[in-house]
């Protein structure tokens, strides 16, 4: 073997499906010339042996190499941590004594908040605006450096990121990666892209009380930013939110921590469980104003977001207002299995709306709303086909019906039941706990990690399969689901501030068991890395009314 040859190492590209020998030490970004990638300007990272990482990463052993651009799950992640590292960058250049903070996602971005500004929003964008445009022309490199720890919380303490300071404290770790664009520092989850001049689509915009920064349309072509559309009753909700955080103290994942150390466990779930039936109890008086023509209540939520306790819930509290509510799933009313539509692989598709049977659906509703007794079906998913439940029901005076499915809220699935006459609930987990002021915690994810443990505990699946199939069912989610969440009345968030240390106990044992080969395995490590800053919290405390009992089992409610 020559001296030459040693020099040398092959390494696999999924793209492609091929073999290449490449230099010893070459970056993913060098390495992107020899793939013969049909776009490889749409590039911006990489997972390496199913591990994310950027295209500065170096390879010194064989390894196989996954590309990924703006379309992949990780793609997107890389993106708006890069843009939203960019506008930290741009708003400290220009006020330096600023701190901005990133509050939550909405449907086409993040909204942010800016702190220690003086001027207008309106007036204070336009500047940010251009001086994100000037950092983009100057093409400068995104660099994450990994130092020692104490030197990481010295540094962030230096320049007011008290918060990552503190995370970082917690964690005790020997090292911490921080990112670096120019001379302003930042630590984000998710890697980067190589440098400024790969963020081609972007825009950020006033609204509210701070700035909405817009990214690329994933759900089209990326070319253009998503176009904001009307979200106020979600927005509201977000406010909701930040006036819980404030109640139960405890904003960031490390102040939580904190009250975990202090014994202060059993207060904390009190409190969150008592918020949430607080506001079901308010939804309840909502629909109870309106008992003499409401008749249908239709819920509504993505996966996990825990719709069938909701219900349970929302029934109790109905009651105590002499209201009988009657319960639909919208499950027992998918069509036969022969009859299911399939998506454009031929598989079948259960996520959209014409797997349902809508006519029967529609029958049984006008024949409730005249007084009829109905016999509900049941679908048995092991056959396949729907059957006879047993089950009969009869809308009287004092009833309402609750009928609950994701699909609920489809204007198309009522359509015949007047405007009067119906009720819209959309539920979801958004949330309540930051790891820092920059860093937010996935709505998605935390639906991802309450499912985990929900497939494992009833399904016995393994956290690999429930990963595996999650893409399909966020894209069921982004196209049948939240387009219709402002038609709800009301909106119930259902996540709870301490749940992810619960959660974590059951949760990471199974996402260590996704083997390094499986395609799941980034998304896994992505899990892991982001539940490693949770105190473990005992599940002693929660009540068996709570909505973590839906994942956790132990509830007082008949699934």
């Amino acid at each position: 073997m020559t001296n030459e040859t040693k020099q040398m190492l092959e390494v696999y590209c999924v793209n492609t499906k091929s073999k290449i020998l490449v230099p010893w030490g070459i970056s993913l970004l060098d390495l992107i010339k020899f793939t013969g990638l049909a776009e490889p300007d749409k590039i911006i990272g990489a997972c390496v042996n199913n591990k994310l990482q950027n295209l500065y990463y170096q390879l010194y052993s064989t390894k196989t190499i996954e590309y990924v651009d703006i379309e992949h799950v990780f793609g997107k992640k890389i993106y708006a941590s890069s843009l939203m590292m960019l506008t930290y960058k741009a708003v400290k250049d220009i006020f330096p004594k600023s701190e901005m903070h990133i509050l939550h996602s909405t449907s086409y971005g993040y909204y942010a908040e800016i702190k220690n500004v003086d001027e207008e929003m309106g007036k204070v964008v336009p500047k940010i605006k251009e001086q994100m445009q000037e950092l983009i022309a100057k093409d400068l490199p995104f660099e994450r450096r990994t130092i020692a720890s104490e030197d990481a919380i010295e540094l962030f303490e230096k320049v007011g990121l008290k918060d990552k300071a503190d995370l970082i404290r917690n964690n005790r770790t020997l090292y911490t990666k921080i990112d670096v664009l120019d001379n302003t520092i930042n630590s984000f989850v998710v890697d980067m892209v190589p440098s400024t001049k790969y963020l081609t689509v972007w825009d950020i915009k006033p609204f509210e009380n701070g700035l909405i920064i817009l990214l690329p349309d994933f759900y089209k072509n990326n070319k253009e930013t998503s176009e904001p559309f009307n979200q106020k009753k979600m927005l509201d909700i977000f406010q909701e939110y930040k006036r819980w955080v404030k109640v139960l103290d405890a904003p960031y994942v490390f102040d939580l921590n904190k009250k975990i150390a202090k014994g202060e466990v059993n207060q904390l779930i009190q409190t969150a469980e008592a918020l949430h039936e607080k506001k079901y109890a308010q939804i309840a008086d909502a629909i109870y104003k309106k008992k003499d023509n409401v008749k249908f209540i239709f819920l509504a939520g993505p996966s996990s977001s825990g719709k069938t306790t909701s219900c349970r819930r929302l029934a109790t509290q109905l009651s105590v207002l002499g209201i009988k509510a009657l319960q639909i799933s919208l499950d027992d009313y998918f069509l036969d299995r022969e009859h299911t539509p399939r998506d454009k692989n031929g598989n079948y598709d259960f996520e959209c709306l014409e797997a349902l049977d809508l006519d029967f659906l529609a029958l049984q509703m006008k024949e409730l709303m005249e007084g009829k007794e109905i016999a509900l079906p049941r679908f048995n998913f092991v056959t396949g086909e729907r059957e006879e439940s047993g089950t009969k029901i009869q809308l009287k005076e004092e009833n309402v019906v609750i009928i609950e499915g994701i699909h609920a809220l489809n204007p198309r699935l009522s359509k015949d039941i007047a405007r009067k006459n119906k009720y819209f609930i959309f539920v979801s987990a958004l949330t309540q706990v930051a790891l820092d002021q920059h860093n937010l915690i996935s709505t998605g994810d935390n639906r991802l990690i309450r499912r985990i443990v929900r497939d494992n505990s009833y399904r016995g699946a393994s956290a690999e399969k429930t990963l595996m199939m999650w893409q399909s069912v966020r894209r069921g989610e982004e196209k049948h689901i939240f387009p219709y969440q402002e038609n709800a009345d009301s909106i119930f968030n259902s996540s709870l501030l301490y749940e992810i240390g619960v959660l974590k106990h059951y949760c990471e044992p199974l996402l260590m068991e996704v083997p390094q080969n499986s395609p799941a395995y980034a998304k896994a490590r992505h899990l892991i890395d982001y539940l490693r800053n949770f105190s473990v919290i005992s599940p002693d405390f929660i009540p068996p009314t709570s909505i973590m009992r839906e994942f956790l089992g132990g509830s007082s409610f008949t699934y």
